[in-house]
Formats: C-alpha cells, sequence, structure tokens
C-alpha cells in the first residue's frame, strides 16, 4: 500500500502536526469497560467492544525498557516520525521498534482491522558490558538493579526507575504511541460533564483527570472475593460497605481510562480476576477504597530506635522467666529435606511451631503434616494460602496466622518469629532465649534506613496493587493517607505477644484503616508492621534490627526475575556460600538468623553451620555431603508433570531396566529382566558433594521370572558433553559451556536440572570465563543433521565471568543430538552438547502420529531463522548427508515402540544408567537393597531425619 501523498508530505513538514493527529486517533480509542457483561470469550479478553467501537489495545509490555534505549539515544520512535509514514503505518513503524507484536486496531475512522506482524532480525553481535546478562534477540524487560524485597531498596535507586511501563523518575523520552492526553478544549467539556454528573449524585468529584466518572444511574457494589481456602481476614475486607449507595446485586460500571488498569485487564486470564480489577480501580477512582488521613497514636514526635547490646557471657546465667517462642514457618516448594533439617536446628520442647505450606505445595505439606505428628508442640494451618512474591497474600498469611496462635490458649508464647525453609539458625537456642529474656519488651524489625520519600516511590507504596490470579496487578497512582509516617524495610520480624494482640484485635483508627491500606499493596509485610508500630502506643518498643543477616548482592540478585508474578521489579537475596561463612561469627550486633540457603545450590554451607552450632556427627556418619529433592511424587498426578519429563522419566526407567537385566549374564537366565509397569512413582534430584549427580527414577516392573509387580529404583546420570578442542587453541579464557533452559541469573545455574529438553522448548547457551582480555567469539548452533540453526558473535568484556543468550530459533526443534561450537577466529575452541528428546507423550497420552510428525520434524522448510547459514557448512566441515536427512524423516513419523527405541537410543547415547535397587524382596539375586545403598533416596539421611526429643529439649 502507497502512504497518501498528503500524509507524506505532512510528516515532513512538521513532526508535530504528525503527532497530534496520533493524539487525537488515540484519544478517539480509550477503552470503555462495561463489567456488568464480562464473559469468558475471546472477545471478552480483548474488551469485548462492539463493532464500531474504538479500541486500542496497548501491549502490557511496550515501554522504552523492552528496547534498551540507552541514555543520549534519539527519542523512541523518532526515526518513525521522520520517515513520512500516515498515522495507521506510523503506529505500524513504532510496534515493529520492539519485535514481533501483534497491534490490533479497530476505529471509527476506519471499517477494519488491521494486525500487523513482523519477526525480528537478530543482531550479529552481542556486548557484554557486566559480568552476567540475558541477551536475547527477542523483546525482553530492561534489565533494572530495582530491589524491593526485605529491607531492598538498593543504594542505586536514584536514576532508575521501578516499573514495568514506561518510565516515570528518568527524564522521559518522547513516546508518541503512549500520548493519550486530549485537546484541550475536549479536556474541559469532559471535566464539565463529570462534574455535572457528581453533583447530581450530590458526591464530590475525587480526583481530577478526563473520562473518569460514574455514569448516571449506576451504583457502587461491595463485591469483595477471595479463594477458598483462604480464611476472611478483617484487612481483606472491602471499604464502603456502609455506602447508601451500595448494592451487592448490581455491578460498577466506570470508564477505564488508566493505562495500567487497561494492561492489567488484557493481561489477566479469569473472568473473577477482570471483574475484580475493573471494581477494584473503580472504587478507588470514586475514592471509596483508601483512607485518606489515619490518626497516629504514638506519643513520641519523630522516630522511636531502642539500642539493644549483645552479650555473649548473657547466656551463662540461669532465668528465673525465660521467653517462649512460637515460630511461624512459611515455606513453599519441594525442599522437604532441607526444611526438616532446618527445623531440627531451631526445635526445643519449651517452644511452639505454626507451619503453613503454600496451597500449590502438595508434596510439601504431605511431608509437613508426617512430620508435625510426631511432636506436641507443632500444628500445621487448617487453611493454606498461595503466597507469592510480593502478594498481599503473604500479610494475609501472618495476620491470620497471629490470630490462630492467640487463639490456642494452650501454647503460652511471648514471641512470633518468621522464619521460611531457605532460613538457618547462626546461634543457638539458648543464646536467642537468653537474649529476647533480656528485652521481651521490645519489637524487632529492620527499617530501609533511607530517605521515606524515596522508599516510598521505589517501594510502589504510592501505587495501587491487587492480587488475584496468583498475580499482583498494578492498577494506578494512589495517595499515602495523611496524619501518619510511613516505614518499612524487611518483613522478616521478632515482634512480642503484646503487639500482636493490638494488630490482630485493635479496632481503633490506625490498625483498621492501615489493614485496608495494606490490602492492595506491593510487598505488604515489609511495611505494614512497620508503620502501625511507628504510629501505635507501641511505638517506643520498636528496635532497629531483625536479628538476621541477609546475603544481599545487588549486582546478581536483582534481575527483575518476578514480573512475571508482579508487575514491579524485584530483587532477592542470594544464597550463601562457604566463602561467607565468616560473616555469622561477627559479634558486632545481635543476630540470630541467616538467610538464604538453598542445598541445590550449596549445602556445604549449611554442614559448616550446622557443626559450629551443634558440634560434627559420630565419624563414619552416611549421607552427610549427600543431597536429594523431589521433583516428582505419585500422589501429586501425572498431569503434574510436562511431556518432556514423562517421556524422560519413562526412558530412565527402561535404560535401568537394561542394567539390571545386564548384570546377570547367565544363559537363558530372567531373573533379573523386567516388563515396565505404569508410569513412574517418584523422582529425586541426586547431588554428591554440590554436584549434580542425576535422577533417582522409582518404579514399578514385573519380573518375567515369576511374574510378580516389583517397585525398583534407577539412577541415571549424564555423561560429559563438553569438550575443549583438540588440539587445544591459544584462547584459553572459556572455562565451560552449557545448554540449558529456566537461566537463573541470580545463582547462574540451570533451574532444569539435567537439561531436559523438547521440540517446543527455548534452550538457552551459556559458557563461564576466566578473567582475560576483551575478545569476540563466535558461536554456532548445529542441528542433529548438521543444520546451522543459528550463528553470532558474542564480545567478552574482560571482567565478564557468565555469558548467556537465547537464540530466537523457530520451533519446534528438530529432535536428536545438538552440538554448539565456539569459535575465536574461526578456530575451534571447544564444543557441548545437548539432547533434544523427541516426545512419546503429548498431554500425558501416548502420541499420536499426526501429532508426531508435527512436533518431531524440526520447522518449516528446517529453517530456524529467517536468514541461511548453509553457505558456513563447508566452512566448517559439516557436510549435509542425504541419507541421514531421509532418517529424520522417517524417524519422524514413528510412533510407539519404534519411537521408544529411537528416543532410549538418543538417551542411552547422552546418560547412563549409573546403579539400580529395589525398595523390597527382589526375585534378582544381584538386585541390592535400595536402603542399603550410599545414593538411593532410600538411603539413611542422619542430618535431616527427625526422631525423639532428647533430654535437653532438643532434636540436634
Amino acid at each position: 500500500m502507497v502512504a497518501a501523498p498528503c500524509a507524506r508530505r505532512l510528516a515532513r513538514r512538521s513532526h508535530s502536526a504528525l503527532l497530534a493527529a496520533l493524539t487525537v486517533l488515540l484519544l478517539q480509542t480509550l477503552v470503555v469497560w462495561n463489567f456488568s457483561s464480562l464473559d469468558s470469550g475471546a472477545g471478552e479478553r480483548r474488551g469485548g467492544a462492539a463493532a464500531g467501537d474504538s479500541i486500542y489495545f496497548e501491549d502490557p509490555h511496550f515501554a522504552e525498557e523492552d528496547i534498551g534505549v540507552q541514555e543520549g539515544a534519539p527519542p523512541f520512535g523518532s526515526h518513525c516520525v521522520e520517515s513520512g509514514f500516515p498515522i495507521l503505518f506510523l503506529l505500524r513503524c513504532l510496534n515493529e521498534v520492539r519485535g514481533k507484536r501483534t497491534l490490533t486496531i479497530l476505529n471509527r475512522s476506519y471499517s477494519y482491522a488491521k494486525h500487523v506482524t513482523r519477526d525480528p532480525q537478530p543482531s550479529p553481535v552481542i556486548t557484554l558490558e557486566t559480568q552476567d546478562g540475558y541477551f536475547s534477540h527477542r523483546p525482553r524487560e530492561k534489565v533494572r538493579t530495582d530491589s524491593n524485597n526485605e529491607n531492598s531498596v538498593p543504594k542505586d535507586f536514584e536514576n532508575v526507575d521501578n516499573s514495568n511501563f514506561a518510565p516515570r523518575t528518568q527524564k522521559q523520552k518522547h513516546q508518541p504511541e503512549l500520548t493519550k492526553k486530549p485537546p484541550r478544549g475536549q479536556k474541559e467539556l469532559l471535566k464539565r460533564k463529570r462534574e455535572q454528573e457528581e453533583k447530581g449524585r450530590g458526591r464530590p468529584s475525587p480526583e481530577k483527570g478526563p473520562n473518569e466518572v460514574l455514569p448516571p444511574g449506576e451504583r457502587v457494589a461491595v463485591n469483595g472475593s477471595r479463594g477458598k481456602d483462604a480464611p476472611r481476614l478483617p484487612h481483606a475486607r472491602k471499604s464502603g460497605g456502609s455506602s447508601p449507595e451500595a448494592k451487592p446485586d448490581q455491578p460498577l460500571r466506570c470508564d477505564i481510562s488508566g493505562k495500567e488498569a487497561i494492561s492489567a485487564l488484557s493481561r489477566s486470564k479469569s473472568k473473577h480476576c477482570r471483574q475484580e480489577i475493573g471494581e477494584t480501580y473503580c472504587r478507588h477512582r470514586l475514592g471509596l477504597l483508601m483512607p485518606e488521613k489515619v490518626t497516629r497514636l504514638c506519643p513520641l514526635e519523630g522516630k522511636a530506635n531502642k539500642n539493644v547490646q549483645w552479650d555473649e557471657d548473657s547466656v551463662e546465667y540461669m532465668l528465673a522467666n525465660p521467653v517462649r517462642i512460637a515460630f511461624v514457618l512459611v515455606v513453599h516448594g519441594r525442599a522437604s529435606r532441607q526444611l526438616q533439617r532446618m527445623f531440627k536446628a531451631i526445635y526445643h520442647k519449651d517452644h511452639f511451631y505454626y507451619i503453613h505450606v503454600d496451597k500449590r505445595s502438595n508434596y510439601l505439606h504431605r511431608q509437613v503434616l508426617q512430620f508435625a505428628r510426631q511432636y506436641s508442640n507443632v500444628r500445621v494451618t487448617p487453611w493454606r494460602m498461595a503466597t507469592i512474591w510480593g502478594g498481599a497474600s503473604l500479610l494475609s498469611t501472618y495476620l491470620q496466622s497471629m490470630r490462630d496462635l492467640l487463639e490456642m490458649t494452650d501454647w503460652p508464647w511471648d514471641f512470633f518469629i518468621n522464619l521460611s525453609a531457605a532460613d538457618y539458625p547462626i546461634r543457638t537456642n539458648d543464646q536467642l532465649v537468653a537474649f529476647l529474656s533480656r528485652y521481651r519488651d521490645m519489637n524487632f524489625l529492620k527499617s530501609h534506613g533511607r530517605d521515606n520519600a524515596r522508599f516510598i516511590r521505589k517501594q510502589g507504596l504510592d501505587r495501587l496493587f491487587l492480587e488475584c490470579d496468583a498475580h499482583m496487578w498494578r492498577l494506578g497512582d494512589r495517595r499515602i493517607p495523611e496524619g501518619i509516617a510511613v516505614d518499612g524495610g524487611s518483613d522478616w520480624f521478632l515482634l512480642n505477644r503484646k503487639f500482636v494482640e493490638y494488630v490482630t484485635f485493635s479496632t481503633d483508627d490506625l490498625v483498621t484503616k492501615m489493614k485496608q491500606f495494606y490490602s492492595y499493596t506491593l510487598l505488604p509485610a515489609e511495611s505494614f508492621f512497620h508503620t502501625v508500630l511507628e504510629n501505635s502506643p507501641h511505638c517506643d518498643t520498636m528496635v532497629d534490627n531483625n536479628l538476621r543477616i541477609t546475603n544481599w548482592n545487588r549486582k546478581l540478585g536483582c534481575k527483575c526475575q518476578y514480573k512475571h508474578i508482579v508487575d514491579w521489579c524485584g530483587c532477592s537475596p542470594n544464597d550463601f556460600k562457604p566463602q561467607d561463612f565468616h560473616r555469622f561469627q561477627q559479634t558486632a550486633r545481635p543476630t540470630f538468623f541467616a538467610r538464604k540457603f538453598e542445598a541445590v545450590v550449596n549445602q556445604e554451607i549449611i554442614g559448616q553451620l550446622d557443626y559450629y552450632l551443634y558440634g560434627n556427627y559420630p565419624a563414619g556418619t552416611p549421607g552427610l555431603r549427600s543431597y536429594w529433592e523431589n521433583v516428582f511424587d505419585e500422589p501429586d498426578g501425572v498431569h503434574s508433570l510436562s511431556d518432556v519429563a514423562l517421556t524422560l522419566y519413562h526412558s530412565f526407567s527402561r535404560l535401568g531396566l537394561r542394567r539390571a537385566e545386564a548384570s546377570l549374564r547367565a544363559p537363558g537366565e530372567s531373573s533379573c529382566r523386567y516388563y515396565p509397569m505404569g508410569h513412574p512413582a517418584s523422582v529425586h534430584l541426586y547431588f554428591l558433594a554440590d554436584r549434580f549427580q542425576g535422577f533417582l527414577i522409582k518404579h514399578h516392573a514385573t519380573n518375567l521370572a515369576v511374574s510378580k509387580l516389583e517397585t525398583l529404583e534407577t539412577w541415571v546420570m549424564p555423561k560429559k558433553v563438553f569438550k575443549i578442542a583438540s588440539p587445544p587453541s591459544d584462547f584459553g579464557r572459556l572455562q565451560f559451556s552449557e545448554v540449558g533452559t529456566d537461566w537463573d541469573a541470580k545463582e547462574r545455574l540451570f533451574r532444569n536440572f539435567g537439561g531436559l529438553l523438547g521440540p517446543m522448548d527455548e534452550p538457552v547457551g551459556m559458557q563461564k570465563w576466566g578473567k582475560g582480555p576483551n575478545v569476540t567469539v563466535t558461536v554456532i548452533w548445529v542441528d542433529p543433521v548438521n543444520i546451522i540453526a543459528a550463528t553470532y558473535d558474542i564480545l567478552i568484556e574482560s571482567t565478564a565471568e557468565f555469558t548467556h543468550y537465547k537464540p530466537p530459533l523457530n520451533l519446534p526443534l528438530r529432535p536428536g543430538v545438538w552440538t554448539v561450537k565456539i569459535l575465536h577466529h574461526w578456530v575451534p575452541v571447544a564444543e557441548t552438547k545437548f539432547l533434544v528428546a523427541p516426545l512419546t507423550f503429548s498431554n500425558r497420552q501416548p502420541i499420536k502420529p499426526e501429532e508426531a510428525l508435527r512436533l518431531h520434524n524440526g520447522p518449516l522448510r528446517s529453517a530456524y531463522m529467517e536468514q541461511s547459514f548453509q553457505s558456513l557448512n563447508p566452512v566448517l566441515s559439516l557436510p549435509i548427508n542425504p541419507a541421514q536427512v531421509e532418517q529424520a524423516r522417517r524417524n519422524a513419523a514413528s510412533v510407539g515402540a519404534t519411537l521408544e527405541r529411537w528416543l532410549d537410543s538418543l538417551v542411552g547415547g547422552m546418560w547412563t544408567a549409573m546403579d539400580i535397587c529395589a525398595t523390597g524382596p527382589s526375585a534378582c539375586p544381584v538386585m541390592q537393597t535400595c536402603s542399603q545403598t550410599a545414593w538411593s533416596s532410600f538411603s539413611p539421611d542422619p542430618k535431616s531425619e527427625l526422631g525423639a526429643v532428647k533430654p535437653d529439649g532438643r532434636l540436634r
């Protein structure tokens, strides 16, 4: 289509005129939502607009950070303006800047909808300016150092905005596609119209802003909703319930014009969540949601801060009335053995333990219920919530736990301490009790210690958030209530019983309104208790110390890694390593706990700390250097597994059965021959000396000699696939290379242990570097039939330690063994291999022929990217063998036993069956019992096993 000459001349003549036209177009395209007619159809998900409605759906992640705008760069989209496109083509140009996206425009001025897509062209050179970063041709959020977790406002926040959307605190860059300001005359008309409507209802206008009014005749609905398993908490109730206009059976209506709310509506998946987003937004715009003023009840001026002293010798004195502690453990995940080891370290018969397990962690919940039955002072919450990172549900969990503990009249506790499974004590129980008994009237919370206004802005306290569908949605701005001082910091604290009673049962203005305010707050547990305490009659009991050491490394921990959970950037502490042990021995200030610890990352540091506190285990104690973590358990159901995992777990089981058969080679002997039965029963990760050793697959099989079912466990280990070129090149900076998914930039490892990949996965290539001069290397990805799928150069800075990059490959990937080659000046340096497994299951059912052919034949025309790299095959000595290509096509069409044989041959080339054992009696004479091995998940693990309480009241 040729652009109109008038439009081209207009664009060439004046940028401002073109932008003004764009402004008018976007004004026409504001979304009007009617929440009484929401349904679950696709049209409703896109706004439910009727024909002729004006709608512009903005991509929720379309911001300057998506395309990596740097300081001093020309304004975003300026080249589009200079190109002279008419309006619709200008929108297309702006959309194409950030890669493959779809922009839908339905406009009164045009009688059709346009869908504009374009595949991005990869950059030939990737520059690495940091030690660790994620580099992809696909649009990504800009990596930030923002922080919102546990006293987490970093010191370099001055010029960084914490947002998924357009920049706020940075210098604004020109963004014509986000302009929504109406012309002055139209704005005044809208303002007068709204004032007339508000006057007709007798309600003052809540806030300035066009297009945000309550339509005539509509009423405000009070419709709070929570998950079935979550208890009803006072702070979670909607305000405005006493309004004379409130009619619960009548839905709320208002015009949604805020881009954050529109973005949330376009991304939310459930009707219930969209309804709640709309109602919350409307109630907020009408001034019915947030308290405007709160009464301060603290008699002091300013912030109280009591100084406390730590005396190592105080523990030696006998306490007349030692405090008793209620430990609230809020846990999730599958690391049951690490949790049991931590519980073993903190347990004492005089304390109380109340455990909440995330409602999504059913395996861990079963394990906790099992060990809690052994002790009368351990209970598990009868209710469960999904305690997502940064969510309001975490505060709800703490408040409900406090109420439960206060109602347990048989538990006379004095202090409330919250812990996670990633915590560990760094001083003994006797030392903790001695210290808290001395300061039994104090409350211990860690404040941010920085400028309060900056903390509010960077923490997002001046933004409205709503939690639903296990996500924190950002809906707009709000004001901090007048009359109080807002504070915050870490969400790990120690509170005395008197203050817990006040927070739980008080109905005064401060507590009631703060519960309402923090029901719609990001990371509320990091600020609620600080703010209430500082403004309450108990304000003189605050100690600015939460008695913890947290392992912060902003450079690694602040990667905006929670954007899939919350519309905000956040940070997370790093795991402690052995080199950090000296930090636990400091005595400058009182500290009793540390975080974070992860046994799958490093168990050695946990052992060091445990031995430091309680002494070494006896010589010869088994399992001290081993760690097992469950990744699948039969009660979870096979539906909890991906098709890739289910496929490979079955193949691993068959690999183990072949090893069992080969172990007894007597002619005609069948006592060690088995036929596999059913799905795997459980799967564990196995680590030894902090090195991944592979998977342990518990599975059922019929012994063919006696026709009896036996339960076996197979240990499979990945083969080494990284290989330095021979002869070695002069380039010596590369230390290791690996391919996988779920790259953790904070801990710098793949969370997909073992690298289980299927045709629809998007692999990431990682390289580990030694120090040296700046260099450029070439990375080449080769598929199983020697088709070069991708090639790119990486500039490695002298200080770079890790690099990782995900090439934008077209899917599906061809199953088989892939090779990633690394070259320096086109001289081979090293290579690594990875397996893309063909799937024997689709949706947890045996795969059908048409599905197998679609998934196993590679991308269309074998084109992994738009450009072809076929000319490099002769240069790299990678001939494409027609017979090999034909065999790959035949394999792609295979199903059933033929497919299993192909899969098992590939798996056998990349994995080794190290051993197999039986959990019970076996007809195979050489089969060992699992409990007698050193590697099985059934082998002894004394460091994590819980037994009877010892005479001194401890378990450890």
